[in-house]
């Protein structure tokens, strides 16, 4: 006899009494995307929803929202304030959307992001280099499988992920100065300390 199962959000809602709540097609889509973007339903809104649910001490859904919005009489309403000025923004988006605006973004997703990924590297050298004052070259490939992605002047340089200085002790000998990255929301952090502390 197995002993893992799934239970569906709709069972679960079964087992606890809840009517079944039915939106149009697309609808929460949207309206998720507008929240995420208003943050409509952050705590600052509607409170810490994980610490409230454990002070309820309630039973029934009912008691739930009673209990609920008497601590918070007005989250509700301010959290759909945002979401619907958010879908108001995204209304007057969609009418600027059309078939060279749709064309232009697959082929930035698609073309441009793609490079951008396989060579960003080469955009980590060239910071260092601006920073630094010094001349940069990218590795031959024989360099490359030796773990050496490009050099500073005489200084060879190996770029890693943040996430590999963790790894670093257990794993290769690179003899290279290593640069470490980390991809975040809006480009790349990047650490130039191992090269600066050879320059100096």
């Amino acid at each position: 006899m197995r002993s893992i199962y799934k239970i569906t959000n709709e069972k679960i809602k079964e087992y606890l009494n809840i009517p079944p709540n039915e939106f149009p097609k697309y609808t929460t889509q949207l309206m998720n995307l507008a929240n995420q973007n208003a943050q409509g339903t952050r705590p600052k809104v509607v409170g810490q929803m994980s610490e409230l649910i454990q002070a309820f001490p309630g039973k029934t859904l009912d008691e739930w929202e009673k209990w609920y919005l008497e601590r918070y009489p007005d989250a509700t309403d301010a959290a759909s304030d945002r979401i619907q000025d958010m879908l108001n923004q995204m209304k007057k988006a969609m009418g600027e959307i059309d078939r060279e605006l749709i064309e232009r973004w697959v082929k930035d997703l698609v073309i441009v992001k793609t490079f951008i990924g396989l060579r960003f590297q080469e955009a980590i050298l060239a910071k260092g280099a601006e920073i630094m004052g010094i001349n940069y070259c990218i590795s031959s490939p024989e360099e490359e499988s030796q773990g050496i992605d490009g050099y500073y002047g005489e200084i060879p340089v190996s770029i890693k992920p943040m996430t590999y200085r963790a790894k670093k002790a257990l794993s290769e000998k690179i003899e290279a100065a290593i640069i470490y990255y980390e991809k975040v929301k809006d480009g790349i952090r990047v650490d130039y300390s191992e090269v600066l502390n050879r320059l100096h």
